[in-house]
């Protein structure tokens, strides 16, 4: 009786998550295996499908040679916005977390950029603002500052998009704001009675009770900002020189431009063994850094 109740309950559940189960299955896993298998041919929707075997691997890094600085774009990318963006939001979450009037408006506000940010409305915007005679080079001249070309200077155009993902700061810093509150007062009461100053108490108690929340923010922020597409196609559209041409225009531009949908597969698939090996490297390293509430490590 007990294990047919027990039977009736599973079909139960799975009929319940039958939608989730069969959206997954055709909308996700089987493009994933599909561009796998795609990965090993010549497809390019115009011309019969062949299979080339490693080919396009080879092709990639023997041939290729906007593979490796694109790659290299995108490595670079990754180190300037990810510590960017996680340092200011979380300097934001220490601001916000505190009492106040309006604090809530306030924390509503910050998280707007979050839901706006990664929208073309707001990437166009932004090449608005940075462009040569644009509001940002408009207020340094009122200042008296030499108009800097964001947009147009290889040195400083991947600078330039990757104040766009850190401005979309929203997210991690809610994480970050969610996991202050969870430190208990009493830990910085006794630092106080003990006479350590505000930065030793940030170090010594705020930074490491939030390393958990610091690696779970790392690692999705890495995953993100190596997949970014949005910001350098249309900011800067890959250039100037191809400073910004990250990995993702590359699929894109040999998916959609040159119709290699083989290869770029290939190069999705390369670009998810790079994120999957980094992000092992990050939980691997977590172990020396990251501390939990109990006195134990990962």
């Amino acid at each position: 009786m007990k294990q047919s109740m027990k039977f009736t309950n599973a079909a139960w559940g799975l009929l319940f998550i039958s939608p989730w189960i069969i959206g997954f299955a055709w909308f996700q896993f089987y493009p994933l295996l599909l561009s796998l298998y795609y990965s090993f041919t010549d497809y390019s929707i115009v011309k019969a499908t062949h299979f080339v075997g490693l080919q396009n691997y080879v092709t990639m890094f023997k041939d290729d040679k906007d593979f490796f600085p694109s790659l290299r774009v995108t490595l670079l990318y990754t180190l300037m916005a990810v510590p960017l963006k996680l340092a200011f939001a979380l300097f934001v979450a220490i601001i916000l977390n505190s009492k106040g009037r309006f604090i809530n408006v306030y924390r509503t506000m910050y998280y707007l950029p979050s839901i706006l940010g990664g929208s073309v409305a707001i990437s166009i915007l932004w090449r608005f603002l940075f462009m040569r005679e644009g509001i940002v080079n408009q207020a340094l001249s009122f200042l008296h500052i030499p108009s800097i070309d964001w947009l147009g200077s290889p040195n400083v155009a991947l600078w330039t998009i990757s104040f766009l993902v850190v401005w979309q700061f929203g997210s991690s810093m809610v994480l970050f704001l969610a996991g202050l509150k969870q430190i208990p007062t009493d830990l910085y009461e006794a630092g106080m009675v003990d006479g350590a100053s505000r930065v030793r108490m940030f170090f010594n108690i705020t930074m490491p009770l939030l390393t958990p929340i610091i690696l779970f923010n790392l690692v999705m922020q890495t995953i993100g900002a190596l997949q970014e597409f949005t910001a350098a196609f249309v900011v800067t559209n890959g250039g100037p020189m191809k400073s910004t041409y990250l990995i993702g225009m590359k699929i894109y531009d040999d998916a959609f431009k040159l119709l290699h949908m083989g290869y770029a597969s290939a190069l999705s698939w390369v670009l998810f063994a790079i994120i999957l090996i980094l992000t092992l490297l990050i939980f691997r390293s977590s172990r020396s850094w990251v501390h939990y509430e109990d006195g134990g490590k990962m």
